[in-house]
């Protein structure tokens, strides 16, 4: 066998071994709180980066672990929110939720970041409640936002729908990254990757 050969015969059992955690670690992006975040998402098409991640918390409770994915990084939520481009929020839930908490939390972050919402955007948070179930700890519920298409929603991998438009991805997304994130200023700024 030649030295080539050998090589060769090393690196793809090296390339089938299991991965590490320390290698599964660095192909996810981070972690937190136990769940590994994706370094990467496809979004339609598009290669989505993991902007930031944060862990939602009530009070000591631990409920989701959550993941900003964008074109490239950008520190700057206006600019996150002016952009036509597509982005995507992921949300890992490490407890159970039950639909009616997640209907209460979009009415009020309606209602703070989007003072004024027309009948049009209140419908369509209606329309997002309609597609919202309970949740059990492990499933993610995805929002990715394309322009020509809208915002899909997906929870515990099925498509639960998708709402057209901008002003309904921006009312959305400011969710997290608004004047008032439901979450508080801490998880905004992780999802931003803003150190103190």
């Amino acid at each position: 066998m030649t030295n080539t050969t050998a090589l060769s015969a090393v690196l793809a059992v090296v390339a089938l071994a299991p991965l590490s955690p320390t290698r599964m670690l660095a192909q996810a992006g981070t972690e937190i709180a136990g769940v590994a975040v994706p370094g990467t998402v496809d979004a339609g098409g598009h290669s989505l980066v993991l902007n930031g991640a944060a862990l939602r918390k009530k009070s000591i409770i631990k409920v989701y672990v959550a993941g900003l994915y964008l074109p490239a990084k950008s520190q700057d939520a206006d600019a996150i929110l002016a952009s036509d481009g597509p982005r995507e929020l992921r949300m890992q839930f490490v407890r159970d939720v039950g639909k009616d908490k997640m209907c209460e939390a979009w009415d009020e972050s309606l209602k703070n970041n989007t003072p004024g919402a027309d009948a049009q955007l209140q419908g369509e948070f209606k329309e997002l409640c309609g597609f919202m179930q309970d949740l059990k700890k492990g499933d993610v519920m995805a929002f990715t936002y394309l322009p020509a298409t809208g915002t899909a929603v997906e929870i515990a991998g099925q498509n639960k729908g998708t709402i057209a438009g901008k002003p309904f991805a921006d009312a959305l997304f400011k969710s997290w990254i608004g004047p008032k994130p439901g979450p508080g200023e801490g998880f905004k700024k992780d999802l931003l990757g803003v150190k103190d």
